[in-house]
């Protein structure tokens, strides 16, 4: 008998997302990760999307999944008047966007929820606008991931993806990683088609990956000062961190697609 494919459980899920290994981490990544607003997608490149694809909408709304600390979904509000709707899994990230939100004057635009978005999108309605800002194959590959949200998609709307692919000429493989021939095909198949695209510079990734990480890094080190048992953790998480970075500046396109019914 073929033996079907486990479920990740949430922890593990979430910990892909965040380029952890060990679930252990989880715990620490509020505290990691605190001096990061921006984690995932580039505000300013979903905005120019959402304006140059979303249309006949005074308030677009928008679900953004695993919205992490809130960004897009309060720069959309604060842009466009959007009305939003993020969730993700960590509390810590989603007390944090409500109270930005607020400071920044559009909590009554933006809706944060903590929760697992696999389960949440089945009862979710439909989206003029759905984001998945880097959070990785949370629903399965390309086709699965789409077939999930199709549903839930307003006829004319579009899914804005922050993903990376491997040229189909590269040498460079990884098998988590599809070509962009394998993408397109996946995409074909969820009945969608690639609309428009936006590629990152690769000296602006390591400029925002520097950043990040050196914040990154300094909290990792104060932990294993506060916890020597959790020593190699926290080193782990770092040597994760290196090994993306380098990853995203070097073998991987990092692309921020626009997806639409075909």
């Amino acid at each position: 008998m073929r033996k079907t494919r486990r479920e990740k459980t949430l922890e593990e899920s979430v910990c892909q997302a965040m380029d952890g290994t060990d679930t252990g981490i989880l715990p620490f990544l509020p505290y990691i990760l605190q001096d990061a607003w921006e984690l995932g997608a580039s505000p300013e490149a979903v905005i120019a999307m959402v304006r140059k694809h979303v249309k006949g909408y005074p308030r677009p709304r928008v679900l953004d999944l695993g919205c992490g600390k809130g960004p897009v979904t309060i720069r959309l509000a604060q842009e466009i008047g959007c009305r939003c709707l993020g969730i993700d899994a960590i509390p810590e990230f989603i007390a944090f966007a409500k109270a930005k939100a607020r400071e920044l004057g559009v909590a009554r635009l933006c809706r944060f929820e903590t929760g697992d978005i696999r389960e949440r999108i089945k009862a979710l309605p439909r989206f003029d606008v759905i984001v998945l800002g880097a959070i990785g194959p949370v629903f399965g590959n390309t086709t699965d991931t789409l077939k999930t949200l199709s549903p839930h998609l307003e006829e004319k709307g579009v899914i804005i993806v922050d993903d990376g692919y491997i040229e189909d000429d590269a040498d460079f493989a990884d098998p988590r990683i599809l070509k962009k021939r394998a993408l397109l095909r996946q995409i074909r198949r969820a009945g969608m088609i690639l609309a428009d695209e936006v590629i990152g510079g690769r000296e602006e990734i390591k400029d925002a990956d520097d950043r990040i990480f050196a914040r990154l890094e300094r909290r990792c080190r104060e932990l294993m000062l506060r916890h020597p048992e959790k020593k190699h953790l926290f080193e782990g998480y770092i040597r994760n961190q290196i090994e993306e970075n380098n990853l995203l500046e070097n073998e991987v396109v990092c692309s921020l697609l626009v997806i639409r019914r075909g």
